[in-house]
């Protein structure tokens, strides 16, 4: 009945006889009968390669891409350009060795990738080190959490309303089982209500977590923020978009103790929602806290330039006990495409990159307004990405934008269902804005 399971009748038989029973069926008795399956699935006939090749790209095509169509959707997966160099790149053999570097003498490659992501991730940060990368942006900023709560004393982190709310739900979801309690900063015109932080702010704080640009894409001012965490010692977590960091402050220069970020703009696909990659760095202070792999750079017995894991503070190597995370693995081929994407964007790519997206986001706008139908919600510096108010439903004009192949913004819901955030990436052409504009005005 089941010719892919490759049991034979002896072998199946001995195995029977092995655990005292005499039928398959037994294995399952303690489901319900009237929840096992009688019968065969309803399933289509066996198909040819060619059949099955034909039916999957059917299923593909119901998909919207990017291709064909502009898109302006942002709120934590951005549509950036993915130079063609990674994809040969990324595949050579020489970075295909074994997914978990235990052995360093077979994984030169694996592990030179990673020191070499930590050292730009430092570098784009200004922080002193970095692990070997996390699953994602939301992942990431949880064991920033953990870190602080690990490290301070404390019951309660403060957490910024602005950020990310799947960032905030994954951080609530494991500081539920620390006995942590996570306490909004109220926002205040799109920014974090920096009065009410300090206010908020006592002994029983572990952290201040706060992300800038924050959801909004609103640049938060973050002046006295460390000094503030500090005096209460707390730590001053910052997630900050890293294409960002090549134009504005880095979390070393506003005083951090630990960066974090998804790192998916950096040459990684949104590919509807993931693989992509969470980076993390901190201070020297904090380095023997520190999460996950981090590859060292050392000299074999000849002298020659190696790489092997360093402070291996995973619960794998040693008493789970005094373990920083149980956090097991890492985004290795998504970490490689992100240290491909800098080396071969550089210093000035980069800038580029960040520039060209906060002029065409700030002309996208503008245009906007000028229409006389849209609003601007909040007056602050932005990047890539802003927060409008239309005069209907952000969800229901987004289905309309989506009939002319433009995927439009993140809908706002509840109160804010009329807003919508745009987003706008150096991939936007002048003539894509300005049809988004002039479909927008027929559709309002």
């Amino acid at each position: 009945m089941f010719p892919y399971i490759p049991n034979t009748d002896e072998d199946v038989r001995m195995m029977l006889d092995r655990l005292g029973i005499s039928d398959v069926d037994q294995l399952f008795s303690d489901i319900p009968e009237s929840l096992q399956l009688k019968g065969l699935l309803n399933l289509d006939p066996p198909k040819s390669e060619v059949e099955i090749r034909k039916h999957m790209h059917g299923l593909a095509d119901r998909n919207v891409s990017g291709y064909g169509t502009s898109c302006f959707l942002g709120a934590g997966a951005y549509d950036h350009t993915v130079p063609a160099i990674i994809a040969p790149l990324v595949s050579r053999s020489e970075y295909l060795t074994s997914y978990t570097p235990y052995q360093p003498e077979i994984s030169q490659g694996t592990l030179q990738v990673i020191f070499e992501f930590q050292t730009m991730i430092c570098e784009l940060t200004g922080m002193d080190v970095a692990n070997a990368s996390l699953y994602d942006g939301p992942s990431a900023a949880a064991e920033a959490a953990m870190m602080s709560a690990a490290a301070n004393k404390g019951n309660k982190i403060l957490i910024s309303a602005t950020l990310n709310p799947e960032v905030k739900e994954v951080v609530k979801t494991y500081m539920r089982f620390r006995s942590i309690e996570v306490v909004e900063i109220p926002e205040a015109d799109g920014k974090t209500d920096l009065n009410a932080m300090e206010e908020m702010l006592d002994k029983d704080a572990v952290a201040v977590l706060i992300q800038s640009p924050n959801f909004y894409g609103v640049v938060e001012n973050l002046e006295g923020v460390s000094e503030a965490a500090h005096a209460n010692k707390a730590h001053f977590i910052l997630m900050q978009d890293p294409i960002s960091m090549a134009i504005l402050k880095t979390p070393a220069e506003w005083g951090a103790d630990i960066a974090i970020g998804e790192g998916q703009p950096l040459g990684n696909a949104i590919s509807f929602g993931g693989p992509h990659l969470g980076f993390i760095a901190v201070t020297k202070k904090l380095m023997r806290k520190l999460p996950g792999r981090i590859a060292g750079q050392t000299v074999d017995l000849d002298g020659k330039r190696a790489f092997t894991l360093t402070l291996q503070a995973r619960e794998q190597h040693i008493r789970r006990e005094k373990a920083t995370s149980n956090i097991c693995s890492n985004q290795a081929v998504n970490a490689l495409i992100a240290t491909i994407y800098m080396a071969t964007m550089g210093k000035a790519g980069l800038v580029e990159v960040a520039e060209q997206s906060a002029k065409r986001s700030t002309y996208l706008k503008q245009q906007l307004i000028a229409t006389g139908k849209v609003k601007s919600v909040y007056d602050a510096p932005f990047f890539r990405e802003f927060v409008v108010e239309l005069p209907k439903s952000a969800k229901e004009i987004n289905q309309e934008l989506m009939k002319q192949g433009i995927i439009g913004g993140y809908a706002l819901s509840g109160e804010k269902e009329n807003q919508m955030i745009l987003c706008v990436t150096e991939k936007r052409t002048k003539d894509e804005m300005d049809h988004l504009v002039q479909v927008l005005e027929a559709i309002l």
